[in-house]
């Protein structure tokens, strides 16, 4: 989650505005905001959750020699920018807020475009659903029928997590509080989602790729996660200036 929200927001707006229309912002968890903006800027977070998507899937999938806690680690960075990238689609045709409905603001007819947007998300975010559920069992290498109980703890514990370091990031956000509701809590909370229901999407008769093995606790994984923790709550949460 810190991966893509840090790549939505610092790579795919904050950078691409700076490189473009923006000689300086302030880059947050939950917004990158400055004085000057475009739609390029706008599409941009999307844009990268998804390059962003299928550069670690082909990491998973290449990721065979790995141990079975890299893979997962391939597999949920490449879910959660693909829910972000496709369920942002759905966010703003809704709501008509967000980055979408600022790249269709000034088309005609609008209620068409904003239907485009849900459908297009709709349709994305079921084809999120379905790869990252194939990618579960096929390369991270879980068992279909045997490992349910199992793949529903590690995904609740890692969604669980997510929001709650979400929530105390934007929690610190320079832009208030109420950007937790409109921004953290949709992005994590709603379109993170997918990763509690994912496995029941995998295409049928879908066989391991890799060999079986447990995912054991580590301790050097928990100790990177804390410490990206902190700097993204206390550090990106807070707001950082940049300039070109």
């Amino acid at each position: 989650m810190m991966i893509s929200t840090t790549l939505h927001e610092g790579v795919g707006h904050a950078l691409t505005a700076l490189l473009t229309v923006s000689p300086s912002g302030v880059l947050s968890t939950v917004a990158w905001n400055s004085a000057y903006d475009s739609k390029l800027v706008d599409a941009g977070g999307t844009i990268v959750n998804l390059i962003a998507a299928a550069v670690f899937w082909l990491l998973l999938r290449n990721a065979r020699r790995f141990s079975a806690a890299t893979r997962l680690f391939f597999l949920l960075a490449c879910a959660f920018n693909l829910f972000a990238g496709t369920g942002y689609f759905v966010f703003s045709g809704l709501t008509n807020f967000g980055d979408w409905a600022a790249v269709i603001q000034g088309l005609h007819p609008s209620p068409l475009w904003r239907a485009a947007l849900i459908v297009a998300g709709v349709l994305g975010y079921w084809g999120a659903l379905v790869v990252a559920g194939t990618s579960l069992f096929r390369y991270v290498g879980f068992h279909r029928g045997a490992d349910r109980r199992r793949i529903s703890h590690l995904m609740l514990v890692a969604y669980l997590n997510a929001v709650l370091i979400a929530c105390l990031g934007g929690a610190l956000n320079p832009m208030g509080i109420e950007y937790v509701f409109l921004s953290t809590l949709p992005a994590t909370a709603g379109a993170g989602s997918g990763l509690l229901y994912m496995q029941y999407y995998a295409r049928k008769n879908v066989e391991p790729a890799v060999g079986v093995e447990p995912i054991n606790r580590s301790f050097a994984w928990i100790g990177v996660s804390a410490a990206c923790a902190a700097l993204f709550i206390f550090v990106l949460g807070r707001g950082i200036t940049l300039t070109r």
